[in-house]
């Protein structure tokens, strides 16, 4: 390793060596007392680290032969996944206290998570992908057990686990074939094969990885762990899934496709395209009947991935530069939504029955109005900034004469209003029952309330992110 090569992964390393540093703090110093020092300090390591990435980063560098790739388009994922670790770790740690779910092991997975995910964007290479990814998932798989009185919790870790293993195989197999036929398993070593034609092996391996990375964005017909596991899952978890995870995901699903394949943007759009339609109609019309609001959260991570990927199916810099534009403005309805969500308690219970929320206007105006303005957003009303990024990706869609997806987008916006207006509907004109209780702490509480703010206020510019991404997305798609 030389120190270029070291001064490329150097946020990587810090990341890694702190949670390893944290883990061993965490057990030498009373174990459970240390977790809110932990906790905060984890979250502090992410923002430094983001804003290190952000300000620091300038061009493009490789790593190891090409293994390790440090572009604008992975900064601009890594800062994503950074602030979201944060903002979720911050807001859920009154909720885990309350619960007796407050451990030191928590942030240290999370960060070790957070590491596979920034190994995962910045991969060049089949074996980086994998290592990155499943560093990530197995951290993950345990989180998602983490509460180990409760059955449920229980049942969601196997569940993920048991599923996870299955996309790792197809991954596996798909990066087996690929080599067999490239030679190599570098991406700039594979698109140079893909000069002189595409193997049928090749494209093979390509449907193959294209699957395994599906299940990890939960785009149907990959979906089918996340309502089990959002539910199952303690909610601070379920917030953390529905967050930078995807982000990481759906940023390696671009680098593979653009990258090792980018040649040949006919074969790998038409599987895309294809995942993008079920998944969008899969996420509107199964969240209709859910009556519990995790639930309703993972068919609407569902059909948001299939927005997101109406981005990555045109091919284009601008399709790119939408769906990042789109997950950095997902993640964020996602952190007030879940924020609310963590809040949400009768007689000192959690509660996540969508039927509870009935005329919560009348005892908690305030939030009731916030709640309101993040339900807008998340279903796409002009004028809050979730309409902006489905404008986004529909956009490129049509641009990329893919009118019929675009169409399909719209139509499947339209299905999925339905469950986000409900809920309103319960708080503001639902009948007068037993309340349920809104618990915030201050960090909630100004997560819900700013997120809300930004709906609306972001409409304006979209808070810069713009710029970078079209920077991102031009380092990318060159």
């Amino acid at each position: 390793m030389t120190v270029t090569d070291f001064h490329t992964v150097l946020p990587e390393v810090l990341l890694a060596v702190y949670a390893m540093a944290a883990l061993l703090f965490g057990v030498y110093t009373g174990k459970d007392k240390t977790t809110g020092l932990i906790t905060w300090a984890t979250a502090g390591v992410f923002v430094v680290l983001a804003l290190l990435i952000g300000v620091n980063g300038e061009g493009a560098q490789s790593a190891f032969g090409g293994l390790f790739i440090d572009d604008a388009f992975a900064r601009f994922a890594k800062v994503t996944v950074l602030l979201a670790g944060a903002a979720v770790l911050v807001m859920s740690y009154d909720y885990m206290n309350r619960r007796g779910l407050a451990r030191f092991e928590y942030p240290v997975l999370i960060a070790l998570a957070t590491v596979g995910m920034m190994m995962m964007v910045s991969a060049g290479d089949l074996m980086a992908l994998y290592v990155g990814l499943e560093l990530q998932s197995l951290a993950l798989y345990v989180v998602a057990a983490f509460r180990r009185d409760s059955a449920k919790s229980t049942e969601a870790g196997l569940k993920y686990f048991v599923l996870g293993s299955m996309s790792s195989g197809l991954l596996l197999y798909g990066a087996s074939l690929t080599y067999g036929y490239a030679g190599t398993t570098l991406f700039s070593g594979i698109i140079t094969t893909l000069e002189h034609g595409a193997p049928v092996g090749l494209l093979f391996g390509l449907v193959f990885m294209l699957s395994g990375l599906a299940f990890k964005v939960s785009a149907a017909p990959f979906h089918m762990w996340t309502p089990d596991v959002y539910e199952g899952s303690p909610t601070p978890v379920t917030a953390f899934f529905a967050t930078a995870p995807k982000v990481a995901a759906m940023a390696l699903l671009a680098r593979l496709a653009h990258d090792a394949f980018g040649t040949i943007p006919g074969d790998w759009q038409q599987v895309i395209a294809v995942m993008a339609v079920l998944s969008m109609f899969v996420g509107a019309i199964a969240a209709i009947g859910q009556k519990d609001i995790k639930r309703l959260m993972a068919y609407s991570s569902i059909a948001h991935m299939g927005y997101a990927l109406l981005g990555l199916a045109a091919g284009t810099a601008l399709g790119v530069q939408a769906m990042l534009v789109y997950m950095a403005i997902y993640v964020t309805m996602n952190i007030g939504t879940f924020a609310f969500i963590l809040s949400l308690e009768r007689d000192g219970q959690p509660v996540s029955d969508i039927s509870a929320l009935n005329m919560f206007s009348k005892r908690e105006p305030l939030k009731a109005l916030a709640v309101l303005i993040l339900m807008f957003s998340l279903a796409g009303v002009p004028p809050m900034v979730g309409f902006f990024g489905k404008f986004y990706v529909l956009k490129a869609a049509l641009d990329a004469g893919l009118t019929w997806l675009a169409i399909a987008g719209a139509v499947a916006s339209v299905i999925g209003a339905f469950y986000y207006l409900r809920i309103v509907y319960f708080m503001y004109f639902g009948t007068e029952t037993e309340g349920v209780e809104s618990r915030m702490g201050t960090v909630q509480w100004l997560a819900l309330i700013v997120v809300a703010a930004m709906m609306l206020v972001g409409a304006v510019n979209l808070f810069g992110i713009d710029p970078p991404a079209a920077v991102a997305a031009q380092s990318l798609v060159q």
